[in-house]
Order: structure tokens, then sequence, then C-alpha cells
């Protein structure tokens, strides 16, 4: 069987993968490439692929467990798969257009997520991702120092609670999506501020705009600041990689070392995407 065809994107991180059906079961050398690769690139675009929901979560298991995914009922045939939906008439804020890290709020956070493009529309909704690990590399020596060692709590509230963004106010405004809202999303975990990946070894930025809202032992008037001097950091356009979708296109990225966004710009086109989880390790 030949090796996989692998083109970087150029930009900040990020590679198209083709010489791969998905929809196939995948031998564990092919596995093996496919995740070498993903850990190289961080993000990885599978065009072309025809793929259904049993396919998608055979694939997502080939990786690992599923992934734990709160405040959003799953599709009615898979316990493990979301659906990120937008109708064409939507009048709701767009879905994830702040900077975050799946799910970065649990104890044990995704450390993959896919995403299978079922209806693309032809202009806008473009991911964008930033590479952490450069994020990091790029820091001055002092404010390194100020982070080394440090944990940053995360929440959900912002977003999942029953005030937050897409609370009790926003699904009575008619989003198409399932979310759940709930008081359980208040909760709060502390991770590292400068996360060493399980896998590389390399440390990057753990910290994003969406979920993180504090840091252990420090008081607010103190955390604000530096936080807020980390998130504009860390969304600096050469640290970033723009993805455009096409139908049937699969991508999965690597939510330990990439913060990611949505962007709209498809007003009047319906989207829909499939998404599951990889547990962390």
């Amino acid at each position: 069987m030949p090796s996989l065809r692998i083109e970087p994107s150029g930009q900040a991180c990020g590679a198209s993968v083709t010489g791969v059906d998905l929809s196939a079961p995948l031998t564990r050398d092919t596995v093996a490439e496919i995740r070498a690769a993903w850990l190289a690139h961080q993000v990885l675009a599978f065009p072309d692929q025809r793929m259904d929901d049993a396919a998608l979560a055979r694939f997502t298991l080939a990786l690992g467990r599923f992934g734990e995914d709160p405040f959003i009922a799953p599709i009615d045939t898979h316990p493990h798969i979301l659906e990120v939906r937008r109708e064409a008439d939507e009048k709701t804020p767009l879905f994830a257009e702040n900077w975050h890290s799946d799910w970065s709020f649990l104890p044990n956070p995704p450390s993959a997520t896919i995403l299978l493009g079922l209806e693309i529309p032809p202009i806008g909704g473009d991911t964008l991702f930033t590479n952490q690990y450069a994020a990091y590399d790029a820091l001055p020596t002092a404010t390194k120092a100020k982070i080394e060692g440090r944990n940053a709590w995360h929440s959900a509230a912002l977003g999942y609670s029953r005030d937050g963004a897409y609370g009790d106010r926003d699904q009575a405004a008619g989003r198409s999506m399932r979310i759940r809202p709930s008081d359980e999303a208040k909760k709060k975990h502390p991770h590292p501020m400068a996360r060493t990946h399980p896998e590389t070894g390399r440390k990057s930025l753990f910290v994003n705009m969406g979920y993180t809202i504090g840091i252990e032992g420090m008081p607010d008037e103190e955390s604000r600041p530096l936080l807020w001097e980390l998130f504009q950091h860390q969304m600096r356009d050469e640290f970033v990689y723009r993805h455009a979708w096409r139908p049937g296109m699969l991508v999965m990225w690597d939510n330990r070392c990439v913060n990611h966004r949505a962007t709209g710009g498809y007003e009047g086109y319906r989207r829909v995407l499939h998404r599951t989880t990889v547990a962390g390790p």
C-alpha cells in the first residue's frame, strides 16, 4: 500500500493528506502514519472523503477513546457524534467564534477534535487555527518566567451556563444546534499555562479566550492583564493557519497545541458538519 501523500499548508501549521480512504477500516500502519503526521503538523485535512457516521466513528476509535462532550446533545443515531449546524436564515450569533481549545474546561480535555464537512457553503466559513508551540516559543523570557509552573482556571461558564452566550436566552432565539446549557458549566478546573505535550514533549501556551477565566493563586487584578496579554499574543498573524472547507472534507486537530475559532461570511447558506472528539491520555 502506498504511503500517505502529505502536503504542508505553508502557513503556521496544517497539512493536507491524500492517498487514503477513511471510509474503510485502516491498517495499524496507516493509523500510525496518520498519527505521526498529525503530531508533526497539528491540523490535518483529508479532502474528498465519502464517509457516513459509522465511518466517522470507526476512524475516531482508531485514534483512541471517544472524548466527553458536555452541553451539546448528540445526534439521535450515535451517542458520540455532535452536529455543528447553522441554517441559512439563522440569526443567532455565530457558534464558536471566540478563540478556544475544545473543552479545555474539563479535568481531562480531548486530545483531538475530528470534524466532517457534510453541507459546506460555497463562500465563507473558514476555520482559523493558531499554533501554540510557536506562540509559546515567541513569548518574551520574562513572560515565560511569569507563567512557568502556574495553572490557569478554565470554565465553560461564559458559554454554556444558563446565563452564558449559549444559555437560555440564546436557545429561545432559535439556535439550530442542540446545545443544552447547565449550571454545571460554572465549575472550573486548573491546567498548566505552559503545557508540555504528552506525545511530542514540546511546550505550548495553554490558555484561551473562550474558557480561561483566571490564574490559580493570583488575584484578578493581576491575572486579568496577564491573560489579556497572552490572548493578544497567541492570535498573532504569524501563528495562524486559515483552513478553507470543501464538502466531504475531514479535518482533525490537536487541542493540546492549537486554538481555533469559526468564521462566518456564508449568510443565506446552510452549513452542517459532524463532530467527534478523542479523549486525552
